[in-house]
């Protein structure tokens, strides 16, 4: 494991970071702003954080727990919430799908959180969403996913697929002339609906574009020669390439090994995050490209200073990928919606959320739209020796989530 687990957590001064507005706020009484029996005292809110930190996931989803605990330190340092500091109960959702819908009913029913930062794969979402929407809690859900789906019982807060794979392609076929795809994934529900829009853009909107090749391999595999063998023959003009968690460590090398040089053959990635390369090694991956919305390396002055904070509470040597940051705006999204709402209760939370903003965001300014999901940039950014990412495109405009788009579905 690339950084010890996370259990506990370490303070630091964050004022730097933090949004000015809405600060010191009086306390209201706890009768008037939680109605619905959640774990909400005098003074203390208590929220739930569903990762997985063992499996082959952990790889993955141990940035998102770092980045929601960074948050809510940050948060209680400046005053809480409501006058109420937050307290966290952890779970580990393992890797497994169903310990993540038996994990959230016990945060939902048994602790009664009042809102929980969790969840990395699809899988996973779609496993405890039942379970959200029947105890009607709220879940701040931080990875790019395929979409097709909007739920009151949920922010997203990092990409669906028009932002993120339809973007990405556009670029790819516009920047390097792109006609021929090969697609790969791991085997479970987002790869597979994101693979599915992608032929679809492919072959139905992008003209004279085709896919050669298209293959899904467990999570947790670590055997990619055969595939490998299949693309060195096919000669695609890009490797398109979602496979998740430790197994991206195998498929770079052993995509070295077998002599796929990345700077003459084009890659494009949106699963890899500097969270991945960590164990994958910047060598073995370097000049590939990834679309994602946040790259460490953004210069801007909200993320020099998260970066600074992540890595004061975490160590030097700690990464932040795009899901990462994605689950760092979880908790200040909440704060600043239950802030609104004036109250901790989920459906006066869901009402409120629309057009809620995040002005410090990491990737820049972030708001709410009523569909559940973020306004938010779209990046390219090309894989370096040391780990990071250059950008080399982004978006002029925050683009609108659509998590339906007409003719994908």
């Amino acid at each position: 494991m690339r950084r010890r687990l996370l259990m506990g957590m370490a303070a630091l001064p964050a004022a730097a970071l933090l949004p000015r507005a809405g600060f010191a706020a009086d306390k209201p009484a706890t009768a008037a702003v939680n109605t619905t029996g959640l774990a909400v005292t005098d003074d203390t809110v208590t929220v739930g954080i569903l990762h997985s930190i063992t499996g082959t996931m952990a790889i993955s989803e141990t940035g998102s727990v770092e980045a929601e605990k960074l948050a809510i330190e940050q948060i209680n340092a400046s005053g809480g919430v409501l006058g109420r500091q937050i307290k966290f109960i952890q779970e580990d959702g393992g890797s497994d799908w169903p310990t993540f819908a038996e994990k959230a009913k016990k945060l939902l029913v048994n602790d009664k959180v009042a809102a929980v930062m969790g969840c990395w794969t699809s899988a996973s979402r779609k496993a405890v969403l039942p379970v959200f929407e029947q105890y009607n809690g709220m879940l701040y859900y931080p990875t790019f996913y395929e979409g097709l789906e909007q739920s009151k019982n949920v922010i997203y807060t990092g990409q669906e697929a028009t932002q993120q794979i339809i973007a990405g392609l556009d670029w790819i076929v516009k920047e390097k002339g792109a006609k021929t795809f090969y697609l790969l994934g791991s085997d479970y529900i987002w790869p597979r609906t994101s693979n599915k829009i992608a032929r679809k853009h492919i072959e139905n909107h992008l003209t004279g574009t085709k896919v050669v090749g298209e293959e899904y391999f467990p999570l947790g595999s670590t055997q990619f020669n055969s595939v490998i063998n299949k693309i060195k023959l096919t000669k695609p003009d890009v490797i398109y390439a979602i496979i998740v968690g430790g197994s991206n460590v195998a498929f770079y090398k052993q995509l070295k090994a077998a002599g796929i040089d990345l700077s003459k053959q084009n890659l494009m990635t949106i699963s890899v995050t500097e969270d991945e390369i960590q164990g994958i090694g910047g060598e073995n991956i370097a000049n590939a490209y990834a679309c994602m919305k946040y790259f460490q390396s953004l210069k801007n002055p909200n993320n020099e200073k998260f970066v600074a904070a992540f890595k004061k509470m975490w160590g030097e040597k700690s990464v932040i990928g795009d899901v990462t940051q994605a689950a760092y705006l979880g908790p200040w999204l909440w704060k600043l919606t239950v802030e609104k709402a004036g109250s901790f209760d989920v459906d006066k939370v869901a009402a409120a959320s629309p057009d809620v903003e995040f002005k410090g965001a990491p990737e820049g300014y972030v708001r709410i739209h009523p569909n559940h999901h973020l306004w938010s940039k779209t990046r390219v950014g090309r894989a370096r020796l040391d780990g990071q990412y250059d950008v080399v495109y982004e978006t002029k405009d925050l683009m609108e989530p659509d998590p339906f788009p007409k003719g994908y579905q």
